[in-house]
């Protein structure tokens, strides 16, 4: 349950956080969302959700390789999804489809 609240909060409350305290933006960098999520009270487990969503793909490759080198965004992705059809639940998450 608490893995679902937390995927949820990042689908439904992240994107809001980032634009009110960076502006409106294709993509973040990884220090605003990392800081977003450490000061908003965001669970720091799913992190690598929070790159995957708000990264452009070749800073998403960089980050993971330094900070998270033992996961495969691929799969991590995948896994994340799975999750989410199982509960029927997307929000913003629905991006994780394209």
């Amino acid at each position: 349950m608490l893995k679902r609240m937390a995927i949820k909060k990042y689908g439904n409350q992240l994107l809001p956080k980032l634009q009110k305290r960076y502006g409106e933006q294709t993509f973040y960098n990884a220090s605003q969302v990392r800081s977003t999520i450490y000061q908003c009270n965001f669970n720091p487990n799913y992190l690598p959700l929070g790159y995957l969503l708000f990264l452009d793909s070749c800073a998403l490759n960089k980050v993971t390789a330094t900070e998270f080198p033992e996961l495969c965004m691929r799969k991590y992705k995948q896994e994340i999804k799975d999750y989410l059809s199982d509960r029927r639940y997307y929000g913003y998450l629905k991006l994780l489809n394209i």
